[in-house]
């Protein structure tokens, strides 16, 4: 048995690396974005109630799912996967959880926004997994930007008058 555990998966260390950061900080969004979900889930009140109370919970158990296999590809990149408030606070490009919920509108609002963040971040990594050749990545970033602009057109249909 070799010795050398050094990976050798036809990508080198700088653009694992590289990737690694990436998809550390799409892990941050997406534990980030799952925390507001659920806590707007929790805290929701309106006409609404019923819909954006179901809704949420369907899109907070679908970003909660998400969170594994991102974390998991940095894992078989070679690199630990980052995984506490602190690290995440630091990593994400979204803001926390309002301290005070706020009402139904703004966190439809908020929702919209976030999920087009998270797009937006699966994109800029993109382009580095898909200049490495690592097509698992770029599937997997694939599947979340498709995931995360429908979530974000769903909710802003909500918006509309």
């Amino acid at each position: 048995m070799a010795k050398n555990n050094a990976i050798q998966i036809g990508i080198t260390e700088k653009q694992r690396l590289e990737i690694t950061n990436g998809l550390s900080q799409l892990l941050a969004d997406t534990y980030t974005l799952y925390l507001t979900t659920h806590n707007f889930h929790w805290n929701v009140t309106g006409p609404q109630f019923n819909t954006l109370h179901t809704m949420f919970m369907a899109q907070y158990t679908e970003l909660w799912n998400a969170v594994d296999p991102i974390a998991e590809r940095i894992r078989s990149l070679g690199f630990f996967a980052p995984g506490s408030y602190a690290q995440f606070a630091k990593l994400t490009s979204l803001p926390d959880v309002p301290a005070k919920p706020p009402k139904a509108t703004s966190m439809v609002e908020t929702l919209v926004k976030g999920h087009e963040k998270v797009a937006a971040t699966a994109r800029r990594i993109f382009e580095l997994a898909d200049k490495a050749n690592d097509q698992p990545t770029a599937d997997l970033l694939t599947q979340r930007m498709d995931i995360h602009e429908k979530t974000a057109w769903m909710l802003r249909s909500l918006l509309e008058s």
